[in-house]
Order: C-alpha cells, then structure tokens, then sequence
C-alpha cells in the first residue's frame, strides 16, 4: 500500500484510526493523505418559507475549530517520520471521501459503535463507504490503539466475488503478517470455490497460509467466524462486503452486519 487515506473527524476515535493509518504508513512506506470534511449539511437552517442558509457566524466558528484541528494533527504526524499531505473537503462527509479515494490504496475510518450516535461519537459511515468504494474500507475499532501489520490475519472466505476482492485488496498487508489464516465456514449447500484456491493464490505472491474449515456447532456463520477469530487470536481479518444499495448497516447481508457491530480487531472491507 502507498497511499493511504485518513479520516480526519474531531471525535474519541480520531487518535485510533491515526495511531492505525500511521503504523502502516511505518511497515509499507505509505503515504498518508489525512481528508478533512466539513458536512455543511449539518449546519444549515431553514427559515419559514422554505430558505436555507448557514450563520456567517457558525462557519466563522467552524474555521477557527477546523484550523485548531488541523495544526494539533500536523504537530503530530510531523515528529512520525511518514510522508503525508492534507486536504479539505466541504460537502457530504461520504461522498467527499469516495471523491477523495479515487487513486488511494486503503481508507481508515472508524467502526460504528453500539446504540444511539452521541456528540464525540466516529460518524457512521462505513457501511456507505464499503459498498461504494473502490479502495478496501479498513474499519478500526473505537479502541484500537495500534496495527499489529506483523501479527495474525484472518481471511474470511466463501469463494464470493466479494471475498476475492478484499483478499486482493488485502494482499499487501497479508505480505507482512506473520500468520495467515483463511477460514471457511462448514456450509454444505454452499461453496462456489474451496478454500484451497485462496490459499492458492496466496501462495503464487509468496505469502504461505493455513486454511481452516471451521464448524458451525450450530451457530450462525457470523458467529463462527467471531468464534475463529478469538481462537486463533488474530489481529485483523479482511473480508468481502455484501450489500446492494446505500441504506447503512442496513443493507448488509448476517456476516458483514453481524461482524460490523462485533468485531474487536481491525476488519479489512471490499465490495
């Protein structure tokens, strides 16, 4: 990965997705480009007969927090050794990041947490992303405080398209991982290709791997996915990202739902 696109929002996750852009950027020679957006949406009113406007006086507080931001962010990277460059965007926060991702190799936001959205909260905006981005979605915890890029890898696969988008996505990071695990979840009515071809693949970019076909004991295939990942104490997984229109956790499929609000490690998204 050589460009690497970081979400710079002012909430209680901001710190983790840097501490996770920054690690990367360390073990691949990544470039950060840190987005910046203000959702102008947010801060129009309307009036009685149908106006809207923004207060000259609320963009003028904006700029001035936006700019305290950006100087506390710049300060910091700065003594990271990472080469990196700023950009800002006004507009839809979304859509804003999808423009800005045409030529990055990965995006690093936050994933959503439980319950109502509170002031300070990451915005919920991964499931969008994930399904309308070209670049993988790397979706990191609230509480993450690193990239293990060294560690264990899970790779979620079911032979989908979906799946062997995030796994080439995954690639460049799978490279350094000093363990590769790829989980197939046991489905009998299911398999469009067995678990040997990713292993397979991987194999031809010279990242050896160890395929597990792992038992559904009678749960959910969501579950015994999450049950694989504790198992075997991995510190990401990649996997595909189903869904079909732009409706938030919504649109997803069990897995990708189920795993969005669950997961405890870095989750690797493609569609």
């Amino acid at each position: 990965m050589k460009t690497i696109l970081l979400h710079i929002h002012e909430d209680s996750a901001q710190n983790s997705r840097m501490e996770v852009a920054l690690d990367i950027a360390r073990a691949t020679g990544a470039h950060v480009r840190c987005l910046q957006v203000t959702p102008v949406i947010d801060y129009v009113s309307a009036d009685m007969y149908g106006g809207s406007y923004v207060l000259p006086q609320d963009i003028d507080n904006i700029r001035i927090a936006e700019a305290q931001e950006k100087e506390k962010i710049e300060a910091r990277i700065q003594r990271e050794g990472v080469a990196w460059d700023w950009r800002h965007s006004d507009g839809d926060v979304v859509q804003c990041i999808l423009s800005a991702s045409r030529l990055v190799d990965a995006i690093v936001v936050t994933l959503p947490g439980p319950g109502r959205r509170g002031i300070g909260d990451p915005l919920p905006i991964v499931a969008d992303l994930a399904i309308s981005s070209r670049a993988p979605i790397l979706a990191v915890p609230k509480g993450c405080k690193a990239f293990a890029c060294q560690g264990r890898a899970m790779v979620a696969w079911d032979g989908s398209h979906e799946a062997a988008v995030a796994l080439c996505a995954a690639r460049p990071l799978l490279a350094l991982a000093s363990e590769v695990h790829v989980v197939t979840v046991e489905e009998k009515a299911k398999r469009d290709f067995p678990p040997i071809d990713a292993s397979e693949y991987l194999s031809r970019h010279g990242i050896a791997s160890e395929i597990h076909e792992w038992p559904r004991k009678g749960r959910t295939v969501e579950e015994a996915l999450a049950a694989a990942a504790d198992e075997l104490r991995v510190d990401w997984i990649t996997m595909g990202a189903f869904g079909h229109s732009r409706l938030r956790e919504t649109i997803f499929g069990g897995v990708t739902r189920y795993l969005l609000g669950e997961a405890r490690v870095p989750l690797l998204l493609a569609h």
